[in-house]
């Protein structure tokens, strides 16, 4: 797909869908928390720019470096080593870790590369995100440079953002069922 989408688009839908984690977590009595890597707290920023987030949000981590994601979060060396930083794993450990440090009901995590270029042979735009309740967990792989063209960091980290939002609200879905 072209990257046809302004930017103005995306952040109107990213506001939208913080708008609707906040309102359903709210009505549910849930608290989020984040951890997160290459979106740099931008998850965070949008969460908390809606009104009434502090009724449903406890607080996040920046994790950008693999020290800080072991020793707060709990990510495993071996984790690391085995599957590095950009993996479904690391991306796991991380929202099982941010679900224990703020003692929070669902946790966002992601990881990934941001660009510009690719790190250890992974190419920018390949992001993991980890959403995660006390008894389920929705893991994603995004390739956004398969969906979208012209992508540069700043694109990756707002739709990073938005997918993010969107899985929090899947596995709102998947609750709903129980």
């Amino acid at each position: 797909m072209l990257f046809a989408e302004s930017d103005k688009v995306i952040l109107q839908s990213i506001d939208t869908a913080a708008q609707n984690v906040v309102k359903y977590m709210k009505d549910n009595g849930l608290v989020l928390c984040t951890a997160e890597s290459c979106t740099g707290g931008m998850i965070m920023e949008k969460v908390t720019s809606v009104a009434g987030a502090s009724k449903m949000f406890c607080g996040g981590l920046c994790s950008y470096s693999e020290e800080i994601k072991m020793k707060l979060l709990g990510v495993k060396s071996e984790t690391l080593k085995k599957f590095t930083v950009y993996s479904p794993q690391t991306a796991g450990e991380m929202s099982a870790g941010a679900l224990e440090m703020f003692g929070a009901d669902a946790a966002i995590a992601v990881t990934g590369v941001a660009g510009p270029g690719d790190d250890m042979g992974v190419r920018a735009g390949t992001v993991y995100v980890s959403v995660r309740d006390r008894e389920k967990e929705i893991s994603k792989t995004l390739r956004l440079y398969d969906e979208y063209e012209g992508l540069d960091r700043n694109r990756i980290r707002l739709l990073t953002t938005l997918r993010a939002l969107e899985t929090v609200r899947e596995l709102s879905g998947t609750q709903k069922e129980r």
